[in-house]
């Protein structure tokens, strides 16, 4: 597999996208590709620049053993649409936003991020105004999300 960056994108990057981006560098861990990948998560509105993430999502990384709690919100900057070579929403709200706000040369980058891992067209719920249990399905998603996008980009790689 050659080596791509990846950045996951919400709204205020402090729930879903940095979950994705622990499970996503943790899954590469622990599979030997973390020389392959570099993995990042913004957010399109930039509310909570330079804070941790929720606590709700800190504490389900860590029941899975990933620590998520050194990240620091921020918004997504022109560079990221440079930088990356996948993009990835959470929804299609942010979908729509990355897609107005992005050069037309490098919009064939930004995806919703379900419908490209897992051919699923479904937006990953944000669990903010939510409980536990919002947290705990939003993980579970994305753990299968970011399952489905190692193999498929292995599977890419090797064809």
């Amino acid at each position: 597999m050659k080596h791509t960056a990846v950045i996951f994108v919400c709204m205020g990057n402090i729930c879903r996208s940095p979950l994705a981006e622990g499970i996503l560098t943790n899954l590469a861990e622990t599979g030997g590709l973390s020389r392959q990948l570099t993995v990042d998560s913004a957010g399109t509105g930039g509310w909570h620049t330079g804070t941790a993430p929720d606590r709700r999502s800190i504490a389900i990384a860590r029941k899975h053993g990933i620590d998520i709690s050194l990240q620091r919100a921020r918004q997504v900057s022109q560079a990221d649409f440079e930088t990356f070579d996948l993009i990835l929403a959470m929804d299609g709200g942010n979908l729509a936003k990355l897609l107005r706000k992005a050069p037309e040369n490098r919009k064939h980058k930004i995806h919703l991020f379900l419908d490209y891992a897992s051919g699923r067209n479904e937006n990953v719920p944000d669990p903010y105004f939510g409980g536990d249990d919002g947290f705990l399905a939003v993980y579970n998603m994305l753990f299968a999300g970011c399952s489905s996008l190692l193999e498929k980009m292995a599977l890419d790689r090797a064809s």
